[in-house]
């Protein structure tokens, strides 16, 4: 069925129950103290900027949405962009795009206004609904965008260019609109991260939402008593599906907007969160503060936290038994998934399976997997190739793209550009992107086997392996890392504790530098090979 409808059915059956919350620890709220005559004002440093809406709320916001994309003539088929940081308003817009029959487009926060642009084309977006953060990026390219879309904006203080998204929406009606939907129905169009060059539009039907809502549920048992706590950006698809559990499940999410250590800390307790999503870095930060002393956990109620889960890049196992030494009764899972696959969860390690932490797991609730030669045949356990999955959440294609379809899409499986291999109890472990895997001499190097062997170091807070042309070798590794607040460390200290490694996989240059990231948590190698090799991989495209 149309994911629309788990919506609907929430709404009628928990009408009153809070459905999302949004949580900023960097506003204070507004608190009034009358004093005599006078009614003061003043910000309380004790309460953090709190807003909520309960299921019927959420879907009659979704309604008037719909109700005035429908009165501006948007149709079935058509498409509506969304710039907004997360916030209360982000998922209400996103099912009224889907109520109309038309496609949400979510766009990446951190695009420049060219990339914004360039995606606004690509995706063929009829209207973009943008936020304060946005006014700037979108000003300056307004003239051009205007021309052929409807610019609405959240918040105060709407720009003369663009129209006010709240007072519309008032005078709109609550009501379902009635769009008939199947689960045929083309529903949204992702962008892929970029790490690889120039953004590609994703298309997902329903049949495909719906199917990341059953996965989640079904990896994570979410019930009606869970509260999510949801931290990374709604516009890509690994935060939209994991809240989807909560969708399916009727259950409590909050938006928190900051990652800082104290401040999830924070909002796990004061929220009752029992499943949290990190990115390898904030549950790194969270025990590096939790090590320096800047955390006292006996200052919170941390009691219902059942669930810690890592997904969006490789997991390094040296993280996760840190992690259960600090927290000894929490389950850990990780997913893995690409916007192609409708986000995470295609492979699923599974809470009962630490033992094999390392592991991105096995194929996930209605998956199939297999891993592939260059030729498309499957390769025997232990060898490397490239990891290939299938099942109703695939994507339907590139949109606007045939060649890089045909090129992904093969008789129903999608080739994920992952290189992986698989141990004698079918446990899959991810290699490497096929893109950045390193030859040197003649043999495959794979940075994130590097990678996990050099976060073991008790210095290292973040690294990064990348290949850097050599006359002799052809490239050889460059490991850049970040260390950890205070720590001593030297090239000569890292090239000792390497002499673990074999020969050939050891780094030839050490830098010791900061790791760009970006907001899904995965290094950016073409900023780090635009740095340190002098060309970045989007200019050799556009020379090419």
């Amino acid at each position: 069925m149309p994911i629309t409808e788990l919506l609907e059915r929430n709404a009628e059956l928990y009408a009153d129950d809070v459905a999302l919350v949004e949580v900023n620890p960097e506003i204070t709220e507004i608190r009034r103290i009358t004093w005599k005559d006078y009614e003061l004002i003043e910000p309380d440093p004790l309460c953090c900027y709190r807003r909520e809406i309960t299921w019927k709320v959420f879907d009659e916001k979704a309604n008037r949405f719909a109700n005035l994309l429908l009165k501006r003539g948007v149709t079935k088929g058509d498409k509506v962009g969304i710039l907004l940081m997360n916030c209360l308003e982000w998922l209400p817009a996103y099912f009224g795009i889907l109520k109309t029959g038309a496609l949400a487009v979510p766009l990446n926060f951190r695009y420049t206004p060219d990339e914004i642009r360039y995606c606004l084309d690509l995706a063929q977006v009829d209207v973009l609904l943008f936020g304060p953060e946005f006014i700037g990026r979108v000003e300056e390219i307004a003239d051009d965008i205007s021309k052929n879309r409807l610019l609405f904006y959240v918040g105060e203080g709407c720009p003369s260019f663009a129209e006010h998204y709240d007072s519309l929406v008032a005078n709109c009606g609550s009501s379902s609109p009635g769009i008939r939907l199947t689960d045929r129905d083309d529903a949204a169009i992702y962008f892929s991260s970029g790490t690889t060059g120039f953004p590609k539009a994703i298309l997902h039907d329903h049949m495909s939402l719906m199917h990341s809502a059953r996965v989640e549920q079904a990896h994570h048992g979410q019930t009606k008593d869970d509260v999510f706590l949801c931290i990374p950006p709604l516009y890509h698809t690994g935060a939209k599906m994991h809240w989807f559990g909560s969708l399916y499940s009727g259950s409590k999410a909050v938006l928190l907007k900051g990652i800082k250590p104290k401040s999830i800390l924070e909002t796990v307790s004061n929220e009752g969160c029992t499943i949290v999503w990190l990115l390898v870095p904030w549950a790194q930060d969270i025990l590096d503060a939790i090590d320096r002393g800047e955390i006292d956990l006996s200052q919170y109620d941390l009691s219902r936290w059942r669930l810690m889960h890592i997904g969006a890049q490789p997991v390094p196992p040296s993280l996760i038994s840190r992690w259960k030494k600090v927290f000894p009764d929490h389950l850990y899972d990780t997913n893995y998934g690409l916007s192609e696959s409708i986000g995470p969860g295609c492979v699923h390690l599974g809470v009962d399976n630490i033992h094999k932490v390392g592991a991105i797991g096995k194929a996930g609730f209605g998956w199939e997997v297999k891993i592939v030669d260059e030729n498309g045949n499957s390769v025997e356990k232990g060898n490397v190739g490239e990891l290939c999955v299938k099942g109703p959440g695939v994507m339907k294609c590139y949109y606007r793209d045939a060649a890089a379809t045909a090129e992904a899409l093969r008789d129903g499986w999608l080739f994920t550009g992952d290189m992986a291999q698989e141990d004698e109890d079918g446990f899959i472990y991810l290699v490497d992107r096929k893109k950045d895997v390193i030859i040197s001499g003649g043999e495959n190097i794979y940075p994130v086997q590097i990678e996990d062997f050099l976060r073991a170091h008790e210095a290292v807070k973040d690294v990064a392996v990348i290949g850097l042309p050599d006359k002799r070798l052809g490239e050889i590794a460059a490991a850049i890392i970040s260390l950890k607040e205070g720590a001593q460390c030297t090239e000569d200290d890292i090239n000792l504790f390497c002499q673990k490694l074999p020969r050939y996989k050891r780094p030839h240059k050490i830098i010791f530098a900061d790791i760009p990231r970006n907001p899904t948590g995965k290094i950016e190698k073409p900023k780090l090979r635009e740095i340190y090799c002098g060309e970045s991989l989007v200019a050799k495209q556009i020379k090419n």
